[in-house]
């Protein structure tokens, strides 16, 4: 899950690094959690950027300390399926295919899977199989880009 407290304590110490970050997510039990803190720039990521960055954050976390207990922190590229957690980051991708799930039901489902139409500070929308589905920006549990792979199995194209 997204964790926008996590998010904004890290940003200022990973964007003085010269990344944004895309993402940051908690998983597991209490007793091993893992911290997940997806990066991008755009020139793109290495895997020296992700160490670099790996280091920035762990100082900020062992200083801070906001999370009880162990936890294995990774950092890495979002990728081609990259999560949209931020407003800019569903304004970038209108006109793609998009997977989300909601928190509570929009229109009897709390999964989609459609073309990213339209985004608002509150709101984004979907085409789904011709079927248009409004949903609160609140309301999403977890959003990502949907590849479009064309060519071969390696390649991806953005195609609007």
């Amino acid at each position: 899950m997204f964790d926008k407290g996590l998010c904004n304590l890290l940003e200022p110490g990973v964007n003085a690094l010269g990344f944004e970050i895309i993402a940051v997510e908690l998983t597991g039990p209490a007793n091993s959690t893992v911290v997940r803190v997806y990066i991008d720039r755009p020139e793109g990521i290495t895997v020296d950027d992700c160490a670099r960055v790996s280091a920035q954050i762990s100082a900020i976390l062992d200083v801070e300390d906001p999370i009880s207990g162990s936890f294995t922190l990774e950092v890495s590229s979002p990728g081609f399926d990259r999560p949209l957690c931020k407003v800019s980051h569903f304004e970038a991708v209108v006109g793609h295919r998009v997977k989300l799930q909601t928190r509570a039901q929009v229109s009897g489902r709390k999964r989609f899977t459609g073309t990213l139409t339209g985004v608002s500070d509150e709101f984004v929308s979907l085409d789904v199989d011709g079927e248009r589905h409004q949903v609160s920006i609140d309301n999403i549990l977890k959003a990502r880009l949907v590849p479009d792979y064309k060519g071969g199995a390696n390649q991806l194209t953005m195609t609007n």
